[in-house]
């Protein structure tokens, strides 16, 4: 088949890749007959379905990729399937359907490979294909398609997955932003594991998913989404130990800075019932008028849930309080005791105004000390009767609050003091979680209690020997419960090998397990790991600035972590498409722009929709399981359930809206590098133009692809465009369309 300028690249399949974050898609090069005029890159066939089922037993993983893709054109599509392989996989089935037969395929060694690709790049003058360099490669014919026909393909391969210091890596690319012009339909990935040794933490860095775990051997992972255009690969951990605790690390460092790390740490699912700690647990629910109607007969539906599920040795106490309180016992009662409880709950009216101050007072009148104790608080309003400042409020709490105590808030609704609900969490180890009106209630309070329901180990410590460790997120370290997961990110000096200890409360009793062999990364390492730092540590600046006001050392922690991240804030927004970040002047202005916003939000309110919907994505980030990219936006997002700092399985809150693109346009993230587009050009965030004088390559010449050869990691970055300036081991490169100076 000839190629020509009117080539469709089209991604239509996927591959495990065991490291790094390069993605190795399966695509369709499709030549429209020659009375068509010229298609661009991105038109593209529809994908129908995009279906992934993968078995992994004991590190040996089995990927089955089923898609089925469209020709909506007016005429037949023919052309090459090309599927860059991952490294060391063994194909075991490949099937194109063509009328019922069944079309197989050649494999590419990488030379040839590589060759293929540079071939398609010179004649598209396009270089999204360089991703692709340097891999062998699985390629087919594509019979003519007829206008409204449809091709099926399957693909069947196997790979051994290393274990490395207990964690084991998985890798499906998925990114199809180059090359679909139309949202996937349907794309499903199910992941089934199995061990022999017992599974402790699941972690997916990318994606939201669901996770199973009906005991310590099996796990099952799902991911289902409709009619959406993916643009990053799926990926998931899973670590393996004998431990009663599982403790592991995944780190990452540059050159001449500290290093990143994620520290992952979970109990086993199945729990001997003398491992589980008791607790005192307390609920105190907002009945006053506001609450009238459906708000308070699913915060009944939580309330009772709740009690039903108290573990044998708990304790409870239940506070109703609007104007007044009233509380179920003058004392903390026995789980066996929940019947009456629920009958009390039963009892609720919505009536009266909001006496915040005191129901928390009483509630926390009762608490013991010792025995670990959360605190459930729900409530839809403003302080309107009795102390009703805010600061007198969490002066007054703090004051009372015993250090056994973990608080958790629920603000249902736009009218709630978001200021006082994230405080009186911060402060006591826990989170808050806001409810938008028409979701419901219920279903939050009892998918954020089955995580925290059945505690393992409190007031928990970390040392971490010989490896000097600061700037931690979460800053305090929540609590440990079983079948959940601790994620814990921060930044450390030297690497190499440190014995981590673990230590906390178990039933009264102090317990410490000790992890030797842990290796911080002296260089590489896991790319997204920086990102994710990144996210949190923006989280945990905007939330300070919110919460206590404008500090320089935070505005400056915000602009530069957003430049190098790429993690665009609704302060540093204006970076899309403005604001010269490759200067130190740039910067200055940049910093004026971002202490004006900060000014002006300082004026704004705490309660009310933008003040829910702020404080909500920015406690997504400050606990974020997933690294942020692009634009963060602070409306329309998805805010109910997203604080909880124990499952890891966290609602990333920062994708860019699907009616604002500019974000995806003019801000890339490759790797651990952030790019920018400033006339044409793709900048590398790392470059500064003050100090440094780039390379230049003119695009497509012949020292371009000797380039390539010689150093293909450079192709991801190259990959973005015709205009390209990245630094690569020390030296800037900017490829040019022809040999000029650098304009900006």
């Amino acid at each position: 088949m000839k190629i020509n300028h009117s080539i469709i690249v089209m991604l239509i399949a996927t591959s495990w890749i065991l490291s790094g974050p390069a993605g190795a898609d399966g695509i369709i090069i499709v030549a429209p007959p020659q009375d068509v005029p010229s298609v661009g890159l991105n038109d593209a066939l529809t994908i129908k379905y995009h279906r992934v089922d993968v078995t992994v037993e004991d590190q040996i993983a089995t990927t089955r990729v089923d898609q089925v893709f469209v020709n909506d054109n007016f005429w037949a599509a023919e052309g090459t399937y090309i599927f860059p392989l991952p490294e060391e996989a063994a194909v075991s089935d490949f099937v194109m359907w063509v009328d019922g037969q069944p079309v197989r395929g050649e494999i590419l060694e990488a030379d040839q490979a590589r060759n293929f690709y540079n071939d398609i790049v010179r004649q598209l003058r396009d270089p999204a294909l360089l991703e692709y360099v340097d891999r062998k490669t699985l390629k087919a014919s594509v019979f003519p398609i007829p206008p409204g026909g449809e091709r099926r393909i399957e693909l069947e391969y196997s790979q051994v997955l290393p274990l490395e210091s207990g964690v084991v890596h998985y890798v499906y690319p998925l990114s199809t932003e180059k090359y679909s012009a139309q949202p996937l339909e349907e794309v499903t990935i199910k992941v089934e594991v199995e061990s022999l040794v017992p599974i402790k933490a699941v972690y997916s860095p990318s994606h939201q998913v669901s996770i199973d775990r009906k005991d310590d051997f099996h796990a099952f992972l799902g991911m289902e989404q409709n009619d959406v255009l993916p643009d990053k690969d799926f990926e998931f951990y899973y670590t393996v130990t004998q431990e009663k605790v599982g403790l592991n690390l995944l780190s990452f460092k540059g050159t001449d800075e500290d290093g990143f790390f994620l520290l992952l740490a979970a109990p086993n699912v199945e729990v001997n019932p003398e491992e589980v700690v008791a607790k005192d647990l307390i609920l105190v629910v907002d009945t006053s008028g506001s609450m009238d109607g459906e708000k308070l007969v699913q915060a009944k539906d939580a309330a009772n849930y709740v009690l039903e599920n108290l573990n044998y040795e708990d304790r409870f106490n239940v506070i109703a309080f609007d104007t007044v309180t009233e509380t179920f016992s003058k004392e903390l009662e026995p789980a066996k005791n929940k019947d009456r409880g629920t009958n009390f709950v039963g009892d609720f009216e919505a009536r009266g105004s909001t006496d915040i101050n005191r129901a928390l007072l009483e509630a926390l009148s009762i608490v013991q000390p010792r025995r670990p104790t959360t605190l459930i608080f729900l409530t839809d309003g403003l302080a309107t009767e009795g102390v009703t400042d805010t600061s007198s409020i969490l002066q007054n709490v703090n004051d009372a609050t015993p250090d056994n105590v973990r608080l958790f808030c629920f603000g249902v609704g736009y009218d709630v003091d978001t200021d006082l609900l994230d405080q009186l969490s911060l402060d006591n180890r826990g989170s808050s979680t806001y409810v938008l009106p028409g979701q419901r209630i219920d279903e939050e309070v009892s998918a954020f209690y089955s995580k925290i329901s059945t505690p393992i180990l409190s007031d928990i410590e970390l040392n971490f020997g010989d490896i000097t460790v600061d700037r931690l997120y979460p800053v305090k370290t929540p609590d440990l419960f079983a079948g959940e997961q601790l994620l814990l990110v921060g930044r450390y000096e030297k690497g190499g090998n440190s014995t981590i200890t673990l230590s906390g409360t178990m039933n009264d009793q102090k317990e410490s397990f000790v992890y030797s062999d842990n290796y911080f990364q002296k260089m590489g390492g896991e790319e997204f790991v920086p990102r994710l730092w990144a996210t949190r540590a923006i989280g945990h600046y905007l939330t300070q600035i919110r919460l206590y006001g404008e500090d320089q050392e935070w505005v400056d922690d915000v602009i530069d972590l957003s430049i190098r991240f790429g993690i665009i804030t609704p302060y540093t927004s204006f970076l899309i498409d403005e604001g010269d970040v490759s200067t130190s002047e740039g910067r200055e202005e940049i910093a004026d722009r971002v202490k004006a916003n900060i000014a002006t939000d300082a004026d704004e309110p705490s309660y009310g929709a933008d003040a829910v919907t702020k404080a909500a994505y920015q406690g997504s980030m400050l606990q974020a399981a997933t690294p942020a990219s692009g634009y963060i936006l602070p409306t329309n997002v998805y805010v109910s359930g997203t604080s909880s700092a124990y499952s890891g399985g966290y609602v990333n809150t920062g994708e860019v809206d699907k009616e604002d693109k500019s974000a995806e346009d003019a801000v890339k993230n490759v790797g651990i590098k952030t790019f920018f587009l400033r006339n044409g050009t793709w900048i590398d965030s790392a470059f500064d133009r003050t100090t440094a004088k780039p390379l230049e390559v003119i695009f497509l010449s012949e020292e371009y692809f000797d380039l390539m050869s010689s150093h293909p990691e450079l192709g991801d970055y190259f990959a973005l465009g015709e205009l390209v300036i990245v630094i690569y081991d020390g030296t800037a490169y900017e490829v040019v369309a022809e040999s000029k100076s650098t304009q900006f």
